[in-house]
């Protein structure tokens, strides 16, 4: 549905929902649009931006990135930083799919090396990586394993011979975020991930052979370990059921403590409870183990791919030379140290398909990436590109170190798959070149380009915005889809 109302355009990349747009708005909104995007803003999505405003405690602005699309309470897209004080936890802010979330592989493969084994690279992987709705992985764990896997996250992993430590130091919060509480997971949940690890999933999940088509910036791309005509591979996955469990769970719980604390909401999808009370210290608790066990899960895929490739083109480890470059999470809250009003101050921030994008210098990122900024990874659509960036300064300033994480849904999956009748997706993409290789001929239907916008406009805003910056263009040759 087209806007109907009005809002400030504040210069070429972002737009402004002022306090007066709705009743109960403590802050203002801000969506990071051009005037292309802008076309497709949805009443609902403006409607989402300033009910987060609405929450108690919401610092600076309710926040929006160009790749902005419905979601649940939280638009798709969104980010929001409370304070520790007045402020609350909202599980809508992190979504069903915790840590959902993006790691790039980089090998020494040239594109020509890998074009003539694509195919038997790709079923490779397929049969090695589970994929598709209710996919198992290869491992069963016991409840000790599971226990310490949910503090330990990635490092669980590679203590077990699926990656070395420089793994760890690529990887967002080392690939574990401390303060896990297996304890306050349910027994539901624990059924659910008990033997989903190691495995995709379906919907928008995948895992993409892609090639470097176009280099940016030299230095950071120096930096990453890449260049043009490289083969990489990009892992999108998160925390599947055990995940969304956790998430259910605490959106029951969050209901009740609503009414205890008697919080005003424009919409109970907004659901949460103060920073500082029990309810919301148990979810975060939980939901960090829900992070942990998705890092865990793109670790152990990382793996398996790995000895996918090295089968299917019969090299040496050391010939092939798969790397990790970086691993962001895009569905997490977590308590950071931010600027406000010339403070350094404690914020419980939430970024609902939003990616954090440190710049150069900041403490939490390894010394590799020092210099350059955090690598950020933003997958497009699997006909279409994808794209490494980089944090700078700005976002900091603006955004509380966030920018876009994808290209972000135009249509429904049930409009997608109306949209797709008498075509066939898989031909279409093997006209272009890419092997496909799903579980489904619906989740084609549903993944389909045309389903997203194009992310190579949305990467352009946040660019030209400044809060992050194009290191590389990565282009499509195989796709793994549940």
């Amino acid at each position: 549905m087209a806007v109907q109302t009005t809002f400030r355009r504040i210069d070429s990349c972002r737009v402004e929902l002022p306090e007066s747009y709705k009743p109960g708005m403590r802050v203002k909104g801000v969506i990071y649009v051009d005037e292309i995007l802008e076309s497709g803003l949805d009443q609902k999505c403006l409607d989402q931006v300033a009910n987060v405003a609405s929450l108690p405690g919401i610092v600076g602005a309710s926040l929006a990135m160009p790749d902005i699309h419905m979601g649940y309470g939280f638009v798709i897209g969104g980010v929001a930083a409370f304070s520790m004080d007045e402020g609350v936890i909202s599980p809508g802010g992190v979504g069903y799919d915790i840590n959902c979330g993006v790691r790039l592989l980089a090998s020494n493969l040239r594109r020509h090396e890998a074009a003539a084994k694509i195919k038997e690279v790709a079923a490779a992987i397929y049969r090695e990586v589970p994929a598709g709705v209710g996919s198992k992985g290869k491992l069963r764990l016991l409840h000790d394993d599971f226990n310490e896997l949910l503090k330990k996250g990635a490092r669980w992993a590679v203590e077990r011979g699926m990656g070395t430590p420089d793994d760890l130091e690529r990887t967002e919060s080392g690939g574990a975020i401390e303060g896990a509480e297996p304890a306050l997971i349910s027994e539901k949940a624990y059924e659910r991930g008990r033997t989903q690890l190691g495995s995709l999933g379906s919907g928008n999940h995948f895992l993409e052979i892609q090639y470097v088509d176009q280099i940016y910036e030299d230095e950071a791309a120096a930096a990453m370990g890449l260049f043009e005509g490289q083969v990489t591979v990009m892992i999108h996955t998160g925390s599947r059921g055990f995940g969304h469990q956790v998430c259910t769970d605490y959106l029951e719980e969050m209901a009740t403590a609503v009414r205890k604390y008697g919080i005003s909401l424009p919409d109970r999808e907004l659901a949460c409870a103060p920073v500082n009370s029990p309810e919301a210290r148990s979810y975060l608790a939980a939901m960090r183990g829900a992070a942990n066990f998705a890092w865990a899960n793109r670790q152990c895929i990382m793996h398996w791919t790995r000895e996918a490739f090295i089968e299917a083109m019969g090299i040496s480890p050391r010939e092939l030379g798969m790397r990790l470059v970086y691993d962001v999470a895009h569905n997490v809250a977590k308590i950071e140290e931010h600027t406000v009003n010339g403070i350094k101050t404690r914020l419980a921030v939430h970024r609902k398909g939003a990616t954090r994008a440190f710049p150069p210098g900041h403490p939490e990122l390894p010394q590799i990436y020092r210099k350059t900024g955090q690598p950020v990874l933003i997958p497009g659509d699997m006909g279409r590109v994808s794209f490494v960036l980089a944090g700078n300064e700005k976002a900091m300033h603006e955004t509380w170190g966030s920018t876009c994480h994808g290209a972000g849904r135009m249509l429904s999956r049930h409009e997608a798959i109306r949209r797709a009748r008498g075509r066939s997706i898989y031909r279409e993409l093997e006209d272009k070149g890419i092997v496909v290789m799903s579980a489904g001929r619906e989740t084609l239907a549903e993944e389909m380009s045309e389903a997203y916008k194009d992310v190579t406009n949305v990467v352009d805003v946040v660019d030209k915005a400044g809060i992050s910056r194009k290191v590389a263009r990565l282009r499509p040759m195989a796709v793994v889809k549940g």
